[in-house]
């Protein structure tokens, strides 16, 4: 499977002034590309270790944070639900786990510790609006938090994508509905645990490719509207 990159569709005019602005917190497949994002070592095991604790399914974000072995310190689960994606809404409610789950690291010079972004919907494994709002609050959520900002990763029925990247897999996939209620019964729903780590500052990372991008930008399907709802599932490792 080739991943390339191709110039993003013409948008349509917005037909208000917040609709501009929620267009304006997105970003583009080549404003991703050229942000620095570090690559995963080894993306298939952070998918898995993510997958095993969350069980995501569809409408599911999962945030994490990794040390410069690529260990999980600390990570949160949660629902989104809202109409239209936007950039500063998902940044609030990162933003706000993160703070739950580990202390910043704003007081040091240079981040030293990475966030990813796992996000489980319907549709295809390519670039949407929707997406382009996660990495948007993505990014600005690790600014805020001083971490550096990782990977963005997708989570559909039929595989598992790091968007910038050509590297992907058919497992894991969501789990059901009904499994993700068992299983966080079993486990204990709620359960937050946040823990510190030191790790020297890593080498140079490599960064991101350019994105393939959906021919109409059409977005996943959605339930509900208004601002994201935090549904707390977190855990740390």
């Amino acid at each position: 499977m080739t991943f390339g990159f191709a110039p993003p569709p013409q948008v349509s005019p917005p037909t208000s002034a917040d609709s501009a602005a929620r267009l304006g917190r997105m970003l583009e497949p080549a404003e991703w590309a050229s942000a620095g994002i570090p690559l995963l070592r080894n993306p298939r095991e952070v998918v898995a270790g993510l997958h095993h604790r969350h069980r995501p399914v569809p409408s599911t974000a999962v945030v994490a944070v990794l040390d410069t072995h690529e260990r999980v310190t600390a990570s949160a689960s949660f629902t989104e639900c809202t109409a239209a994606p936007d950039g500063w809404e998902f940044r609030n409610v990162l933003l706000a786990h993160l703070r739950r789950v580990i202390p910043h690291d704003l007081r040091l010079r240079a981040p030293v510790r990475t966030a990813v972004l796992l996000y489980c919907r319907e549709g295809e494994p390519l670039w949407t609006e929707t997406d382009g709002a996660w990495m948007w609050g993505l990014r600005d959520a690790c600014t805020l938090h001083g971490l550096r900002c990782g990977a963005y990763i997708t989570l559909t029925p039929d595989r598992w994508q790091v968007l910038g990247e050509g590297r992907g897999g058919r497992r894991p996939r969501p789990a059901s509905v009904n499994e993700s209620v068992t299983e966080s019964r079993g486990a204990g729903a709620g359960r937050m645990e946040a823990r510190r780590t030191t790790a020297a500052r890593p080498d140079a990372p490599h960064t991101a490719a350019n994105l393939p991008v959906t021919p109409n930008r059409s977005m996943p399907r959605r339930t509900g509207g208004g601002a994201p709802e935090a549904h707390r599932h977190t855990a740390a490792r």
